[in-house]
């Protein structure tokens, strides 16, 4: 499933949130954290939170990029006022980071620790096993020398690493002193991040301070499909867009249609020009999907990537595919080409085919005008429980409102409308 990154200020507050029910009480991430966003009143925020103004602070952009510090993009051992006026000039600010552009919209704030020294731990999920990544070598530089990071491959399955184990694996790569401190870090760190779902987390540097261990920067991902695992733990948590790429209103809709909902609802934009478009069924199906459609050279043509799974309602089902036929037919196709969206997905275990297809199919008869004019073909390929009732009313439908909805069941293969939709605009002369 997808792996998602989330916000520095989230990712520390579900450390903070959790650590003493997957972890002992010390060492404890760091109990004071400030989030700035948009909606931010600075005055509110200081009265809310009077430590502001009682100990030096760390403040910097909260975005989904690294290397913030090589940017100058960090404000060290600020008074609240140094901090403040700091905040006035960057709030809204566009800048580069390594080569991507964008405008700095949420920012972290945390009391200033003096360090001792920096190292680096990281766990990240591969397919057959997690990772363990550690040296002493933390800090901006440690990729210069990543030949001295050390790693420790952690089977997957119900047995797991005890204390005594991360002690015997650190002894030969940390100081005497801070063995059996780190053992007991990494030992929690490595609960939280089964517990709650975590695909990547990378702490860099993570500080030995007089008071203990201190994660000063965290890069996070999660897998998505520990949502149903792990939801509550992560509370109501906000994935955001990637840094220099603004959410469009269609997805910002679509978003809050999937926090309101128990299936999944997902849309990213990613060329509104695009003759290509997808509305599948399945986080994994619009994964083969995507892969089957950029292996085939048309990656320039994909107008956009999502999925529809969990058994959504119809209505639920009907405001998602609105929104993806909106996007679709607002712009016409190039001369002589056609529009091409691909309703696909694997065989359903539990998802009711015809009832989420009535949702879509209630939202095609209203857009028929538009799909016309633009002009559209759609490809429909879907098995799984009620397949067939619902493979026939889209075969009815497109008779009913002359559009040409090719129409196959799971006897076809699952991404082989991909190729004859890609036919379909090739012999027409369609852009690769």
């Amino acid at each position: 499933m997808a792996q998602k990154p989330i916000r520095e200020y989230d990712a520390k507050t579900l450390l903070q949130q959790h650590w003493p029910r997957f972890g002992g009480p010390d060492p404890r991430p760091g109990a004071q954290l400030a989030q700035v966003t948009p909606d931010t009143t600075l005055d509110d925020l200081v009265r809310e939170r009077p430590w502001l103004v009682e100990c030096g602070l760390v403040i910097k952009p909260d975005v989904v990029a690294g290397r913030r510090g090589k940017q100058g993009l960090i404000l060290l051992n600020a008074t609240w006022d140094e901090a403040r006026n700091w905040l006035v000039t960057q709030r809204g600010r566009e800048v580069t980071i390594g080569d991507i552009k964008g405008k700095l919209t949420h920012f972290l704030i945390e009391p200033f620790v003096a360090v001792q020294q920096e190292l680096y731990m990281a766990i990240k999920t591969e397919r057959a096993a997690d990772e363990m990544l550690f040296s002493t070598r933390g800090g901006v530089d440690v990729e210069e020398h990543w030949q001295e990071v050390r790693r420790l491959h952690i089977p997957l399955g119900p047995g797991r690493l005890e204390r005594p184990d991360w002690q015997r694996w650190l002894a030969d790569a940390a100081p005497s002193p801070l063995v059996d401190q780190l053992a007991g870090f990494a030992d929690s760190l490595y609960r939280h991040f089964v517990a709650l779902g975590f695909s990547y987390l990378e702490i860099n540097p993570l500080a030995v301070t007089a008071a203990g261990l201190v994660p000063l920067d965290l890069k996070c991902r999660l897998d998505d499909a520990a949502r149903f695992e792990a939801g509550e733990l992560w509370g109501d948590l906000e994935f955001p867009a990637p840094f220099g790429r603004e959410a469009a209103p269609a997805e910002r809709f679509v978003t809050e249609l999937d926090r309101r909902s128990g299936a999944s609802l997902k849309l990213t934009v990613l060329n509104p020009e695009g003759l290509l478009w997808t509305m599948v069924a399945g986080g994994g199906a619009s994964v083969v999907y995507t892969d089957t459609i950029a292996d085939l050279g048309h990656a320039g043509q994909l107008a956009n990537y999502g999925e529809y799974s969990g058994n959504p309602s119809a209505d639920e089902t009907y405001e998602y595919a609105r929104t993806i036929l909106d996007l679709m037919t607002r712009r016409p196709a190039p001369e002589g080409l056609a529009k091409q969206l691909l309703i696909g997905g694997g065989i359903a275990n539990f998802t009711d085919v015809a009832e989420t297809f009535g949702g879509i199919i209630k939202a095609i008869r209203e857009a028929a005008p538009r799909l016309r004019a633009a002009p559209s073909c759609i490809w429909v390929r879907r098995g799984g429980p009620n397949y067939q009732q619902g493979l026939r009313q889209m075969r009815v439908l497109g008779e009913d409102l002359g559009i040409p909805i090719a129409v196959f069941g799971p006897e076809t293969h699952m991404t082989r409308i991909v190729g004859m939709a890609l036919d379909a605009v090739t012999a027409k002369g369609g852009r690769r």
